[in-house]
């Protein structure tokens, strides 16, 4: 864990309580115990894991930086630069961790609470610490420091940390740009129209220049389209990990064996499970 995110440990949980004070007089469904605690606890194993897995990273980094280009240093004008790159790189690191089922696996459980609260931010995965990483070795091999690279990653979970709530409605002209509550409502919701939308971290602009872009109309259904319906977070941590395995042993040819594996989440070969795609088509 960055000494970024350490400092901002108190904060999440003042902003926590804050907003649990905050919804019991609103309409929104707020916190429930079990589930909160399910989420902390990802966030716990996360923080675990990623220690171990920061080695990891810096072995991809590396290794892509011996490929570099160019030297970048570390400095006023690029920050912004970095920030914008990082921003680039995880917008493709999530939607590729929606729409290729061995990801998802890993990224599942970030969805997997029916509710929708600052604690569903830090239901994070036990896995993608080490399915992320190279997805920003692109940053290495244009000539940024791996310690950069890290910096960006903590300050774009920092930034995503606020848009996971349901009080905060339209912020005006910054929902052109920018990723806020109620674009990443959209991108936890199980509604067909909402799967698969609003990958971006810090910006929007992704979305809407790669055609992922969906904004929130109708109510959000929070959710799985299959909830788990666990607070386990063993369950919760490696449930889609089972599930893939199990489809891909019992598949019929060793085509659609690797088709569980590599197609998107929902995907089958008869079709009696659908993908996002699939779904939406439907609503046409």
């Amino acid at each position: 864990m960055s000494v970024l995110i350490a400092f901002a440990v108190p904060g999440f949980i003042a902003l926590m309580v804050l907003e649990s004070i905050l919804t019991a007089s609103r309409k929104v469904r707020g916190y429930e115990t079990k589930d909160t605690l399910a989420s902390l606890a990802m966030g716990v194993g996360n923080v675990i894991v990623s220690l171990g897995a920061k080695a990891w990273a810096f072995v991809i980094y590396a290794g892509a930086a011996s490929f570099s280009v160019a030297q970048i240093d570390f400095s006023w004008w690029t920050v912004p630069v970095l920030l914008l790159s990082e921003d680039f790189c995880y917008y493709w690191f999530h939607r590729v961790h929606h729409e290729v089922r061995i990801f998802w696996a890993a990224h599942v459980n970030h969805h997997s609470s029916t509710r929708y609260n600052l604690s569903t931010a830090l239901r994070q995965s036990w896995t993608t610490p080490l399915t992320g990483p190279i997805f920003w070795a692109p940053l290495a091999i244009i000539g940024f420091e791996p310690a950069a690279i890290l910096f960006a990653q903590s300050i774009s979970l920092l930034y995503q940390f606020w848009i996971h709530t349901e009080l905060i409605d339209r912020m005006g002209p910054l929902e052109s740009f920018l990723n806020t509550p109620s674009h990443h409502r959209v991108h936890h919701g199980r509604n067909v129209r909402y799967l698969d939308r609003n990958y971006g971290g810090i910006l929007i602009v992704w979305d809407r220049l790669f055609g992922t872009f969906e904004p929130e109309a109708e109510a959000v259904d929070y959710g799985l389209t299959k909830n788990i319906n666990t607070f386990h977070p063993v369950k919760i941590a490696f449930h889609e990990w089972a599930a893939m395995g199990r489809d891909a042993k019992n598949a019929q040819t060793w085509r659609d064996s690797v088709s569980y594996i590599l197609q998107p989440p929902g995907w089958s070969p008869d079709r009696s499970t659908r993908t996002a795609r699939e779904m939406q088509a439907e609503l046409l």
